[in-house]
């Protein structure tokens, strides 16, 4: 475990936030666009959490992007500017979008799994040419809630990416959509033969964003889901993260479509 201290802090809704991190002495390892670090607060405990920062730069910060959910992210949620956070990682499969060179695009973030897709959507604008249509899709509860808010209209902005934003509870100001990220995703038009997507949210919108993916002629295999379990050691050792055959800290996050389907259609996994 490395040592990293809190450089600053960006709050990104009320309940989530983003933490700069500096090594104290020695930095981890580069990562690729969708792995994850486990991250120490001294004390209270140790989880997995995606990194949000951009896989192209070549220094040695790190970004994590953290909602309060519990007694662990909480404590790190509330660190404060210099407080010791401790690093491990990084760990799992990423998103590799070279896979996708030539393809259009289409990536959706539901809530704070903006998170984990902001680094893919980073790696694909620094090699913008080797793609076609870039397509990102993002929702959360209310206005307020969507991560990310100024990268999303500087990426709209430039025209690279075509940028549709949905809330479930819109506030007075909101003039965009409201309903589920499924529902501009159902009215795209899209090239089932050269289209891969990248999918990062709740399982149930997983599941149906990859059902109406399919249903429009995209292939299970050109389908990449992000998928959480209790991850502890980060190196397929103790088991928790066990989805069927797979660990995720190992086999994933980052799983394809084709795998992960019949695995998430299982309830008692």
């Amino acid at each position: 475990m490395l040592p990293y201290r809190v450089l600053a802090r960006y709050p990104q809704s009320p309940d989530t936030v983003t933490l700069l991190l500096e090594p104290e002495h020695r930095a981890a390892r580069r990562f690729r666009a969708g792995q994850f670090m486990m991250l120490y607060r001294w004390g209270v405990g140790e989880i997995a959490v995606s990194v949000s920062g951009d896989p192209t730069t070549t220094g040695d910060l790190l970004e994590h992007t953290v909602r309060a959910v519990g007694a662990v992210s909480r404590a790190l949620h509330d660190s404060p500017v210099g407080a010791m956070i401790g690093v491990r990682g990084p760990f799992g499969r990423g998103w590799q979008p070279d896979s996708a060179t030539g393809h259009d695009l289409v990536i959706v973030g539901g809530g704070v799994g903006l998170a984990p897709l902001r680094p893919l959507v980073l790696a694909v604008l620094a090699e913008r040419a080797d793609y076609r249509r870039v397509i990102l899709i993002t929702g959360a509860r209310t206005p307020a809630d969507l991560l990310f808010r100024h990268d999303q209209a500087d990426w709209s902005a430039t025209g690279a990416i075509e940028l549709y934003q949905t809330v479930d509870q819109p506030a007075p100001e909101w003039t965009g959509s409201v309903g589920f990220v499924t529902e501009p995703l159902a009215q795209l038009r899209l090239d089932p033969q050269h289209t891969t997507a990248f999918l990062c949210g709740p399982e149930p919108m997983l599941r149906f964003c990859a059902h109406t993916l399919q249903r429009n002629g995209i292939a299970a295999g050109d389908i990449r889901v992000s998928l959480e379990r209790n991850m502890q050691c980060g190196v397929a050792r103790c088991g928790h993260c066990q989805l069927g055959p797979l660990l995720l800290c190992r086999d994933g996050p980052i799983v394809d479509y084709a795998v992960a389907g019949p695995l998430l259609a299982v309830r008692e996994l």
